[in-house]
């Protein structure tokens, strides 16, 4: 990944305080650009088809239909997914839908660097170029 390369990221929790303190934290790396905010998976799911983000930060449990389900009906189209939730019990759940990652709210903002990193590394394997971004 080059360091013009931008990470383009939708955040999704059906929370007002999760959404803004994830994008409050999100916005310290420069190469994430937040394209959409989404308080409900319905929304989500709409937005993620539309605006084809990099990756999604996910909320398990919403109203309608939660995290998992989103993911479903994304099916093979779904971005790279970082899961962001209080319950930590559906992280073996979300390793089997190919979560990238899994945080626990509040988010820690050293865990959260590793996601961006983690995500990066699968983009570019060239470390030289993971330094300049990270």
């Amino acid at each position: 990944m080059n360091s013009n390369q931008t990470i383009r990221a939708i955040i999704i929790d059906d929370e007002d305080l999760a959404r803004e303190s994830l994008n409050l934290l999100l916005m310290e790396f420069a190469e994430v650009e937040i394209i959409a905010l989404c308080s409900n998976g319905i929304d989500a799911v709409k937005k993620i088809n539309n605006l084809k983000p990099d990756i999604i930060f996910l909320d398990i449990k919403m109203p309608h239909i939660d995290g998992f389900e989103v993911l479903e009906l994304l099916g093979k189209e779904a971005p790279a997914t970082v899961f962001v939730t209080a319950f930590d019990e559906y992280a073996v759940k979300a390793f089997e839908a190919n979560a990238l990652d899994y945080l626990l709210k509040p988010v820690n903002p050293e865990r959260l660097r590793k996601s961006i990193l983690k995500f990066s590394e699968k983009l570019s394997p060239d470390p030289a170029a993971i330094e300049n971004v990270i």
